[in-house]
């Protein structure tokens, strides 16, 4: 079975408001939500558990996908490096710190670009960005 979700870009202005809409998506008759991790993204695409389940090859529309771009850009990317970079106690700082710099000195991805490799991880599923 293939179904269509539509990602509502123009409700994404941060990290979390990424995550509120994945979760208004794919979690809305679940008594849970996804946390803001990268990892329970990739673990939500693989399916299993929420809307996806009995989905084969999910179809997924990013509207709005170039604010989404902006807004998940450098400077949020910075913002969520720093945050890991000040836990040390649950992350492992030098990488962070590795790809703070990389993003700094322009060969980093974004958190917008780190997205859409998670997306693309998924061979089954297909991501239009409009």
């Amino acid at each position: 079975m293939n179904e269509s979700f539509i990602i509502n870009g123009s409700s994404i202005s941060n990290i979390s408001d990424f995550y509120n809409e994945i979760n208004r998506l794919l979690m809305k008759n679940e008594d849970w939500q996804l946390g803001e991790s990268l990892d329970a993204l990739d673990d939500a695409l693989y399916g299993g558990y929420g809307e996806l389940i009995g989905i084969d090859s999910p179809h997924f529309i990013w509207l709005d996908s170039e604010k989404s771009r902006t807004v998940l850009g450098i400077d949020a990317t910075r913002a969520y490096y720093l945050n890991k970079i000040n836990q040390p106690e649950y992350f492992n700082v030098k990488l962070f710190q590795e790809k703070l710099k990389n993003l700094e000195e322009g060969t980093g991805e974004t958190y917008f670009e780190i997205l859409l490799d998670v997306f693309k991880s998924h061979e089954n599923i297909t991501l239009v960005l409009r």
